[in-house]
């Protein structure tokens, strides 16, 4: 008989923590999971799915309007009800919850409702009991970060965005991480006039100049006011309410002018949600930045302690936490060397139009290569020559010359992540120019591009 109750606890039933209990509890192991707040973490409840639902959502009015250049009319008034989209979207989330609940529960995993907290390297709290386990894992993932500043507490982040009980008439984004850039998305295409803020000169930092140059321009076609090379130096409550009796702000910006919003809506970062779990009882190490410190094999300092996903820092990805979390899962069960490789991981930004790349940027592979080619392509998509719409569509490949391997893909355009996703395993198989070259195309379709791109920029 074990000396403990557990042989791994899991703190947080988010994608990481959920795929770590239940590869374990399938490899014969006595697991159980804390969760506090809801099934699924993040990405089910205020991230990915809800986001993504959202992006949908906002999309409907622009492709009915370029449904004109194909014959359709639209004969009564297009409305929106936001009440419609938000509970029809908690219905799903709920239905999310329930599912993930039952796969751990299928899998065996003891699931325990509440916050858990460290007592010692092998003991936890939830509520009034008390957990023992050989292994215990933090697996708590991120939370909104907003920085501090006079009326900083009437900006909301993006949890309480997805609660709304009203859509504004106008909104301020601030932040220029992809987090910022898709919601503004939405609240453009749904109908609010939105003004984006950031404190640089562009937003979408560490992607491929030209990406980040091109979505620009892209997303400024579609009436999003671009604010770059500012801030927000305060927030106050305007003594007169709206006309419909609503709150409304006056924003004050560090070039000191001012503006009127319904909302202030802050995507300036996440830090590591490691507040209240006690990890001041085990002495758990963090780096500058907060985020909990492991070694190759998901280890924190002490050595009964491992933690998954964005609680580490990282790449704050859902399909790396849930591959952390079954290796990490077949390392203390199975006996299976962790090897992550984390090299050509590929990503979206679901703003309009979407944004996928995946491998090197053209800065990143000119610091790795002696000679590189850059192919380009940047065209009118098929579909808009007779709606009519001023969108482009931009490809571009990274070549090592001297291996001829394709190491960097990047696309903008409708339906990118779609398509990125496929390209993403041929570079990750190593893939070069010729292989690509030698793939023949479907016709017709934006995707064919990427092979048929022959001269080098």
């Amino acid at each position: 008989m074990s000396e403990y109750d557990f042989d791994l606890f899991v703190i947080g039933a988010g994608s990481g923590g959920v795929r770590l209990s239940r590869i374990a509890a399938g490899l014969g192991a006595k697991v159980a999971v804390a969760e506090d707040r809801y099934m699924g973490g993040t990405c089910v409840n205020v991230g990915c799915v809800p986001k993504k639902l959202f992006v949908y959502a906002s999309h409907v009015a622009e492709d009915v309007e370029d449904g004109a250049g194909f014959g359709w009319s639209n004969s009564g008034n297009l409305s929106f009800d936001w009440n419609t989209l938000r509970e029809n979207k908690n219905k799903e989330i709920s239905r999310l919850n329930g599912i993930y609940g039952s796969l751990l529960s299928n899998s065996g995993v003891t699931v325990c409702d509440g916050r858990a907290r460290f007592v010692d390297k092998n003991t936890v709290s939830v509520g009034d009991k008390t957990y023992t386990a050989k292994h215990i894992t933090i697996a708590t993932g991120s939370w909104p970060f907003i920085p501090e500043f006079p009326g900083s507490e009437h900006a909301i982040s993006s949890n309480e965005f997805f609660f709304l009980p009203d859509l504004p008439k106008s909104a301020i984004v601030l932040g220029g991480g992809y987090i910022a850039v898709e919601l503004a998305g939405i609240l453009n295409g749904l109908g609010v006039n939105t003004t984006l803020i950031y404190r640089g000169d562009l937003f979408l930092r560490g992607f491929d100049e030209d990406v980040r140059q091109f979505a620009k321009d892209e997303i400024k076609k579609k009436g999003i006011n671009l604010k770059f090379n500012n801030n927000i130096a305060s927030i106050s409550i305007n003594n007169a309410a709206t006309q419909d009796g609503k709150v409304s702000y006056s924003v004050t910006l560090e070039d000191g002018s001012t503006e009127q919003t319904d909302l202030v809506l802050a995507a300036t970062g996440r830090k590591a949600h490691v507040q209240d779990i006690g990890i001041e009882n085990v002495d758990i190490k963090l780096n500058k930045a907060g985020n909990i410190i492991v070694d190759e094999n998901f280890t924190t300092s002490v050595d009964s302690i491992f933690a998954v996903g964005d609680v580490k820092g990282g790449y704050q990805l859902t399909p790396v936490a849930l591959a952390e979390g079954m290796a990490l899962a077949n390392k203390l069960f199975n006996n299976t060397p962790i090897c992550m490789d984390y090299e050509n991981i590929a990503t979206a930004v679901f703003c309009q139009p979407t944004i996928a790349t995946v491998g090197l940027t053209e800065i990143q592979a000119r610091d790795r290569f002696t000679d590189i080619d850059v192919y380009k392509s940047d065209f009118r998509a098929m579909k808009h020559t007779i709606s009519g719409r001023d969108e482009r569509t931009l490809m571009k490949l990274i070549v090592d010359k001297e291996s001829d391997k394709v190491v960097g893909c990047h696309m903008v355009g409708p339906e990118s992540g779609e398509i990125i996703q496929g390209i993403a395993i041929a570079i990750k198989a190593g893939a070069t120019k010729a292989h690509f070259d030698q793939t023949i195309g479907i016709h017709p379709t934006a995707a064919e591009e990427f092979v048929t791109m022959r001269e080098p920029v």
